[in-house]
């Protein structure tokens, strides 16, 4: 996993580390930079890849923009003409590396300028510095290409590969229920929510050969209280209107209060809240799911009791199923936090503000500590948030 990783000057996080848990939860008011926090993670990664550009960016789930608008401008304090991104792993490995792009006439890929592998205790740097003499493309990783030679086990490969698997998952309506396309598709699901009916079908094949997966299963079917169960099927099987948009494979739904002639839905007729469910089941259940993921609004179309009921089972499951995955979310819901298992050492809630000169700040909340601040002992994480007890609120 991952222990830390730090950023500067990109966006609004002119300078920021933040000490990472298993689960890591980012509250805050709109704007106040929880998405940039995602998005440093995945230029990481694609800087782990080995190139950094539109296309690498997209395939991390990470919005691309022009230089000038990926480096820090404010006003005020150092500006760099570079991006510097860096993460260690829970075995003391680190990978470090700054970015630069001309803010006139900039190029299609960001340029290496500098870089550090450290494999942890005992190993050898890679290292490439400004004054390094050497054939390489500056828009081509050094990095990535020594990493090819290291054997699987080695602390400096398994850093670059939890790096270069992560990405940010932010599904919407529109491609929940299959009226649009995911253009950011991967194994086991898109960033959007392409594969999930191939996703389920591969879960629900598991169920019949694992035991604990179909138990975990059922807490699912427990949280769509509507649906006798779901499954995966053929788009020629099921009721679709002609004018829907067509795959070889659609989520299906058994309704428990339809009749049984007539209780089939879809994914374009059920709740989106019930294909958010199975959206965040597959990504905690899933063996394929990337060791470290984001997920932007992880409250996406629930409501409160449903939120907090599904934090309460993507912890559980998570640590059931790999306790060495990893989980970054922004929130903007308050019920969220009512889900958290308060007792777990690796949760991590952090409040996201904006400072006086517009920063972004992030500050690790102390659960213990704002527990003890409640004015009653009733008072639930949510209740302290909307009151502004644990910071991370608006000042309008």
């Amino acid at each position: 996993m991952l222990r830390s990783f730090k950023v500067q000057w990109f966006k609004s996080l002119a300078d920021l580390q933040v000490d990472l848990g298993r689960m890591n939860v980012f509250i805050g008011a709109n704007g106040s930079g929880k998405s940039n926090i995602l998005e440093a993670l995945g230029v990481l990664g694609a800087s782990a890849f080995g190139r950094v550009d539109d296309e690498t960016l997209l395939r991390r789930g990470v919005r691309p923009s022009a230089p000038r608008l990926y480096k820090t401008a404010f006003p005020t304090g150092a500006r760099k003409p570079h991006i510097l991104f860096g993460a260690t792993s829970t075995t003391d490995a680190n990978f470090e590396v700054t970015l630069w792009n001309p803010l006139e006439n900039p190029g299609p890929a960001w340029r290496f300028k500098t870089e550090r592998l450290h494999p942890g205790p005992g190993g050898s740097d890679v290292t490439r510095g400004t004054k390094t003499t050497d054939d390489y493309n500056r828009e081509q990783g050094m990095a990535a290409l020594e990493t090819a030679r290291l054997k699987p086990e080695d602390p400096a490969r398994a850093l670059m590969d939890i790096l270069r698997g992560y990405g940010i998952y932010s599904p919407n309506t529109p491609c929940l229920r299959g009226f649009a396309s995911d253009l950011q598709t991967r194994d086991p699901v898109g960033f959007a929510r392409g594969r999930l009916p191939e996703a389920i079908r591969e879960l629900l094949s598991l169920e019949r050969k694992d035991p604990d997966m179909g138990e975990m299963l059922d807490e699912v079917r427990g949280l769509i209280d509507w649906a006798r169960d779901f499954s995966a099927a053929s788009s020629a099987d099921v009721p679709l209107s002609p004018s829907a948009a067509r795959s070889a494979l659609v989520v299906r739904f058994v309704d428990r209060f339809m009749a049984p002639t007539r209780n089939v839905l879809t994914g374009f007729d059920a709740s989106e809240g019930a294909l958010y469910v199975l959206f965040c089941a597959v990504l905690a259940l899933h063996p394929n799911t990337p060791r470290c993921l984001g997920v932007d609004n992880f409250d996406q179309a629930l409501n409160p009791r449903l939120a907090m009921r599904l934090m309460e089972a993507v912890c559980s499951w998570t640590a059931r199923v790999n306790g060495e995955r990893q989980w970054l979310m922004t929130t903007h819901n308050p019920a969220v936090l009512d889900g958290l298992p308060l007792d777990d050492p690796s949760i991590r809630l952090f409040a996201v503000d904006r400072c006086l000169t517009g920063e972004t700040t992030v500050q690790r909340i102390d659960l213990d500590a704002a527990l003890r601040l409640r004015p009653d002992p009733t008072w639930n994480l949510s209740r302290m948030w909307m009151n502004g007890l644990i910071g991370a609120v608006p000042n309008v």
